[in-house]
């Protein structure tokens, strides 16, 4: 009788003590984008230029095979319908993630995305990448910035930065990317003809550099999620990189995009 009584008592305290598995936060409604030409939807087809309505955080055009996060959110919430903030600008660096934060937190933005860092190495040459620690610090100026001035509830999710050497992999030996890519300068810190091995690598070191960042001050925020370098580690296809550059996501590509940080969002997940 004694043993079974330790033994009930013994299987209460393991019930009480479990994890219990946390519930997804209530849908938000409103959204911003924070980021560069990426999150602008910079050439995605067609013809040049960005594409807002075609970005894989914010898009709400229709037809396009891309169910954005605002898209996803909107199919629950009508309440975010209208407020989908695209504050990316194409060409920004980590340096802008602050003012654009400044734009979400005047928004008061329930929910905000961010994807930067691929121009702090995709400068015009090895030596012109943004340092480690300027990185770091640009960063955690903006995430300060949000935590001070977004509204109670909000939440914020970190994408990690596509891996820029897999379009060299891809599109090393492509004639028609060699010759965009050298006419508009396109990453010539890593996808020049004349960088060495030793500078690709050179360059993804940083990036991968970069991406820890992201994780880590990410992390100090309960409010914030990174997704665990889930878009640096996603091997992306030559048909979801567009051919009107050879550099930024197709339709395709940013479907794919909208997919692979969903599941890792604050609603998307497993």
């Amino acid at each position: 009788m004694i043993r079974r009584f330790l033994f009930l008592a013994s299987l209460a305290i393991v019930l009480t003590a479990a994890p219990v598995a946390a519930a997804a936060p209530i849908l938000p409604s409103s959204i911003a984008g924070i980021g560069d030409s990426i999150t602008r939807a910079a050439d995605v087809c067609c013809w040049y230029g960005d594409h807002p309505a075609q970005s894989w955080s914010t898009g709400g055009g229709l037809f396009d095979g891309i169910s954005s996060h605002y898209e996803r959110i909107l199919a629950l919430n009508a309440a975010v319908y209208g407020r989908n903030y695209n504050d990316a600008r194409s060409g920004a660096r980590m340096r802008d993630a602050q003012a654009q934060a400044q734009s979400a937190a005047a928004q008061q933005a329930a929910y905000v995305t961010i994807l930067m860092g691929a121009n702090d190495v995709c400068t015009d040459s090895r030596s012109t990448m943004t340092s480690v620690d300027d990185f770091r610090t640009q960063f955690a100026a903006a995430m300060s910035t949000l935590a001070a001035g977004l509204p109670a509830g909000s939440h914020v999710f970190v994408a990690s930065i596509p891996n820029v050497y897999r379009l060299w992999q891809l599109f090393r030996d492509n004639l028609s990317a060699q010759l965009v890519w050298s006419l508009a300068q396109i990453c010539q810190s890593m996808l020049s003809p004349f960088a060495s091995e030793a500078d690709r690598q050179a360059v993804l070191a940083r990036e991968q550099a970069f991406n820890q960042v992201l994780d880590e001050v990410c992390g100090r925020y309960a409010f914030c999620r990174f997704d665990d370098y889930a878009v640096f580690n996603f091997q992306f296809s030559a048909s979801q990189v567009t051919k009107l550059d050879y550099f930024h996501p197709s339709l395709s590509g940013q479907a794919a995009l909208a997919s692979v940080t969903w599941q890792r969002s604050w609603w998307g997940g497993p």
